[in-house]
């Protein structure tokens, strides 16, 4: 073997070496994409495991007065957050933020101004501290609201 042919092999061998790096570094990429997947919530329940206690009760009171205005509507998640559908269109979401809570009826609150000035709105949205939940008979209104605007 020439010096030459040593150099070559230490060459290849080399290049096989950083391909076999490269091909390990997108295996545990992918795998950390998978187990970040894994990590959406695929119920309400999974997502109130990732909530903290203080913004857990309310937002389970809120989950309550939903099902009680929308008995035949169905939990999902929608865009990460939990959600519920009747006859399979989106009807309402709700979820916890790093500084409050969030109840999301859609374009009905422009209706309820009166009713909502207390809390922060904007198109869609109602965002309320978690110390200070949304009445229930508001949420029903809100909801009902909202199903009659989908019918």
């Amino acid at each position: 073997m020439t010096a030459e042919d040593d150099s070559q092999a230490k060459t290849c061998h080399c290049t096989l070496f950083a391909i076999q790096v490269q091909c390990d570094e997108m295996k545990q990429k992918s795998a950390t994409a998978k187990s970040s997947k894994a990590g959406k919530p695929t119920t309400h329940d999974e997502y109130f495991g990732s909530v903290s206690a203080d913004k857990r009760a309310p937002l389970q009171k809120l989950r309550k007065a939903i099902k009680t205005a929308a008995p035949n509507a169905e939990e999902c998640i929608s865009y990460q957050l939990p959600a519920f559908r009747l006859s399979g269109k989106f009807l309402v979401a709700y979820g916890a933020a790093a500084n409050h809570c969030a109840f999301y009826p859609g374009s009905v609150i422009t209706g309820l101004k009166n009713d909502l000035k207390n809390y922060d709105t904007s198109k869609g949205t109602i965002r309320f501290p978690a110390e200070k939940p949304l009445p229930a008979t508001l949420v029903r209104k809100l909801v009902k609201l909202r199903m009659a605007e989908k019918r």
